[in-house]
């Protein structure tokens, strides 16, 4: 086998995020179900055609297998991915109260976030500016062509 296949490093964010198992428990619980309802509604059947009830579970069981492997899939990337998005979230948000801790007992780091906030709001306001004369220029445009003017 290839060394390089062997030694390479896995990422923590690819292992993570895989949702290949998170798939294959979907699939394995879903078809558990899937074979446990069929036994159920086939007990009473069963018992006189043991034969017959065994190959209709396998048959159960394999289209089962054969029609959930895509769906789980799919269930498992969404959540994995809604996992993902939350899990980032929160760990911003603790990461953002972290440093708001830190900026109250530190004055420096205080005043160095509040120049931050006061530069963002500078490169902000421009651009809510520039949005409002644009749509004032053409309500005044819109205006003009109805000929809704009385002066």
């Amino acid at each position: 086998m290839n060394s390089t296949v062997l030694n390479k490093p896995l990422s923590p964010v690819s292992v993570a995020s895989n949702p290949r198992k998170l798939a294959v428990a979907l699939l394995t619980a879903s078809v558990a179900g899937l074979l446990v309802l069929a036994d159920t509604l086939m007990n009473d059947w069963a018992e006189s055609h043991v034969l017959a009830a065994w190959l209709a579970l396998w048959l159960v069981g394999v289209v089962a297998l054969l029609a959930l492997r895509g769906v789980t899939r799919f269930v498992a990337q969404a959540l994995m991915a809604k996992l993902d998005t939350w899990a980032a979230q929160s760990a911003s948000r603790r990461a953002d109260a972290r440093l708001w801790a830190m900026a109250k007992a530190d004055p420096r780091l205080m005043a160095e976030l509040q120049v931050a906030m006061t530069r963002q709001a500078a490169e902000a306001a421009p651009a809510a500016a520039k949005n409002l004369e644009q749509l004032s220029d053409r309500r005044a445009a819109r205006i003009v062509r109805a000929r809704l003017y009385y002066i």
